[in-house]
């Protein structure tokens, strides 16, 4: 079973991570730690509450998930990436959920993760991606998959990479150009901080 072709047309992209690279990520939870320096993490719900349990909660989790990708893209051009996995030989993506809820994801890149010793826990990694214009409430559905960890290891980047954001079942990973940007954001929403002393 051959593995499955990148789409050409995510090449600009690939060579922007690679410019990145040491030590740029390509897992979406390391955000956090490449970039601590402007890097922000938000809650999803008030004190913290990792998920919602009716409606009016939804509603403020995708009201915090907007407010901030307004902030960051509002009207901007976007990739939103996706990921998959399966095991590093079977050459096939069985992330069903992943294409329900981003049927517009072409395949950008494969990752191997090979780090731990048993070769049963070896994974392959597929990061697919989509090009748009950010309009409050397009990413709705896949942000509830999200928040429902339904779905995970989503993020939203403009072309350059210089503003990415990541969110979770619970809040969301911010990282802006700058360390001063950054903490403008922060100062915006401190409602939304972690209590934590380290932010997460």
């Amino acid at each position: 079973m051959t593995a499955p072709l990148a789409d050409p047309a995510h090449e600009g992209l690939t060579r922007l991570w690679r410019e990145q690279r040491p030590p740029g990520p390509l897992f979406p939870h390391e955000l956090k730690t490449v970039y601590a320096h402007r890097w922000v993490r938000f809650h999803s719900l008030p004190e913290s509450k990792r998920y919602a349990q009716d409606e009016a909660e939804y509603a403020v989790i995708l009201d915090r998930y907007n407010t901030v990708l307004d902030e960051l893209f509002a009207g901007d051009e976007v990739y939103v990436v996706t990921t998959g996995r399966s095991e590093v030989s079977e050459h096939t993506d069985r992330s069903v959920e992943r294409r329900a809820f981003h049927p517009e994801g072409t395949l950008w890149t494969t990752v191997d993760d090979t780090y731990d010793p048993d070769p049963l826990f070896h994974l392959r990694w597929y990061f697919y991606a989509d090009r748009r214009r950010l309009r409050r409430g397009c990413l709705d559905r896949l942000l509830r998959a999200v928040a429902d960890d339904v779905l995970s290891g989503v993020f939203v980047t403009d072309p350059g990479l210089t503003r990415m954001y990541h969110p979770y079942d619970g809040g969301a990973d911010v990282v802006l150009p700058t360390r001063q940007e950054r903490d403008r954001m922060r100062e915006r929403h401190t409602d939304w901080l972690s209590a934590h002393p380290t932010g997460h």
